[in-house]
């Protein structure tokens, strides 16, 4: 699609905007869905760029600016004149308008502010005040409401004249004189409703609402559970502030899988998804180099263990052969172990609770006990048929060593899983992320546990 969108909408528009022909531009720009203008115009020059917002009108100027991604936004936001900046926010989103706004330099947000009329720079303040991560920071001013006294005849006529202005309708919140949440009606109740009909009689009094200090996952979830298109968020007081909508959601639920994903990679810094090639090598290097220093510092407990059994390995260099075997499918496990649990940490399956963290482990003993008998039973069977034709000592028989690393994976199967589940449930109960405690510390761990339990086992059984 990328290929096609270059080929066919690029050069018109770069044609367009050389001929600095306004209104052709601005009928094309109608005529075409903006996510895909945008998604054209993304990799022109800043100056290219600049010359496309200053021709086209603003408001489909807005719809096509909301489309490109964040960097390319805040690269455009300073070169625009302000007046032109000022008309393109006037038109965007109020949440869409309130993020750009946080990000952009304080010169030109100065600059700007004065630019737009009363309303919307309050309303920016205002959503600007909420903390990041709540529901207050994503959510929109741009929601219908209506006192509950008016007939539904008297409904239809507002939204008649408030729906160009609104992100959505579908929903309608019924509000008192101070603005607190009284119930909802759907768009479909008013178009099924008699005319005469009192809002008051036909609203739904049973709320499902957030307050605006409530997580942004907290209230996606909800939306999701729901099948919501929109979820009303309230303050302290229960005076309706503003609505989640559900495109909103998505974008949330992605961000929030982002970061979990690259946490569970020991990736630090921002998480963001789509700026991968906006980020610079090194911004890459910092983000990443933090958690595998450190690991592999940590690593230095693993070559002293090896270190320590160094006459076991030179009386039997066969387990130094399978040592890689035993470390990989306990990290295997106990990284499988942890995933499952971080996600269900995550949706909210499971709390880190007392009771919960026993149900756990019960859980994945049952589980590693499996896997240890199926892998324990294979890998022995492996070193029977790989090393059938090795120099054995005397003193010692093919088949007891076999068995001895057989067992001790068994062991390093349970031991991982039990491991891998713990942490999270661990970080969780801490007030830790459990994303980031899950995967980098558990490999060190689980490699660290493994090579003891590896060579303690091979020690004890067969007395080198």
């Amino acid at each position: 699609m990328t290929e096609i969108l270059f080929s066919i909408l690029l050069p018109e528009i770069r044609e367009l905007v050389a001929e600095g022909n306004r209104p052709a531009l601005n009928t094309f720009c109608r005529e075409v869905h903006p996510a895909d203008v945008a998604e054209a115009i993304r990799q022109l020059p800043a100056e290219e760029l600049t010359r496309f917002f200053d021709l086209i009108d603003p408001e489909p100027g807005a719809d096509v600016f909301k489309h490109l991604p964040d960097s390319v936004q805040l690269e455009l936001a300073p070169r625009l004149p302000t007046r032109r900046l000022a008309a393109l926010l006037s038109e965007m989103p109020p949440d869409e308008r309130v993020d750009l706004v946080k990000a952009i330099p304080e010169e030109a947000l100065e600059a700007v502010l004065p630019a737009m009329a009363h309303a919307e720079r309050e309303d920016i303040r205002r959503l600007a005040a909420y903390e990041e991560g709540t529901a207050g920071s994503v959510m929109t001013s741009d929601y219908a409401s209506l006192p509950p006294g008016i007939t539904v005849a008297e409904a239809l006529e507002r939204l008649r004249h408030e729906a160009p202005d609104r992100e959505t309708v579908y929903y309608v919140y019924i509000v008192d004189r101070e603005h607190h949440l009284i119930g909802f009606v759907s768009l479909k109740d008013l178009i099924l409703a008699r005319p005469t009909q009192r809002l008051d009689e036909l609203a739904h009094r049973e709320v499902i609402s957030v307050n605006a200090a409530d997580d942004q996952e907290t209230v996606a979830r909800l939306i999701q559970k729901y099948d919501f298109i929109a979820i009303p968020v309230v303050n302290d007081d229960g005076v309706l502030v503003g609505i989640v909508t559900h495109d909103d959601a998505l974008d949330i639920l992605t961000q929030e899988q982002t970061e979990d994903l690259e946490k569970l990679m020991a990736i630090g810094g921002s998480h963001e998804p789509g700026v991968y090639l906006a980020k610079s090598a090194w911004l890459h290097f910092r983000n990443r180099a933090g958690w595998i220093v450190g690991l592999a510092a940590l690593e230095i407990v693993s070559g002293w263990i090896i270190h320590s059994y160094e006459t076991a390995l030179g009386h039997l260099m066969i387990l130094a052969l399978y040592m890689p075997m035993v470390a990989d499918t306990g990290g295997n496990t106990g990284s499988q172990s942890g995933t499952v649990v971080v996600r269900a940490l995550a949706l909210g399956e499971l709390k880190p609770s007392f009771k919960d963290i026993l149900r756990v482990l019960w859980k994945e003993l049952q589980v590693a006990v499996l896997l240890a008998v199926v892998l324990g039973v294979l890998s022995s069977a492996k070193v029977l048929f790989l090393s059938h034709s090795s120099y054995i000592p005397p003193g010692f028989s093919l088949a007891a060593i076999a068995g001895v690393i057989g067992l001790a994976l068994a062991i390093q199967v349970v031991t991982a899983t039990l491991v891998g589940a713990i942490l999270p449930m661990g970080a969780a109960a801490l007030k830790l992320d459990p994303a980031v405690v899950a995967s980098p510390a558990l490999t060190t761990i689980v490699d660290i546990t493994g090579l003891l339990i590896y060579f303690t086992t091979a020690k004890m059984l067969l007395g080198i």
